[in-house]
C-alpha cells in the first residue's frame, strides 16, 4: 500500500541535477587519469629500482577496484548507488513517518 509521489521538477532543478551529473563525470575521469599516471611513474620506479621484487600491482590493482567502483556508481550501473535507488529509499522512509505520525493520532 504505497503512495506514488510525483515529482515536478523545475527547470533549474533539472540544470542543478544536470551539473551535479557532469561534475560527477568530470571527477571519475580526474580520478581516471590520476590513476593511470600514476601507475605509469610506480611501475617505471619499481621496474627502474627493484626490478627483483614487484610490488607496483598493489596499487594497480586495490586502486583499480576504486575506480571501477566509482565508474560503476556515476555511470548508475551499479544498482544501489543510483539515483533510482535514492528515490525509493527516500519514499519509503518518508511512508514509514507517516505510518508512524497516524498511529499516534
Amino acid at each position: 500500500m504505497g503512495v506514488i509521489m510525483e515529482i515536478n521538477y523545475t527547470e533549474e532543478d533539472k540544470y542543478n541535477q544536470a551539473k551535479k551529473k557532469v561534475e560527477n563525470i568530470k571527477g571519475f575521469y580526474s580520478n581516471l587519469t590520476s590513476y593511470i599516471g600514476v601507475n605509469i611513474v610506480l611501475i617505471f620506479i619499481n621496474l627502474y629500482t627493484t626490478p627483483n621484487h614487484l610490488w607496483f600491482y598493489f596499487p594497480l590493482i586495490w586502486w583499480g577496484i576504486g575506480v571501477v567502483f566509482h565508474g560503476l556508481k556515476v555511470f548508475e550501473v551499479f544498482p544501489v548507488l543510483g539515483k533510482g535507488w535514492e528515490e525509493r529509499k527516500i519514499k519509503e522512509i518518508m511512508e514509514k513517518e507517516k505510518e508512524n505520525k497516524n498511529k499516534w493520532q
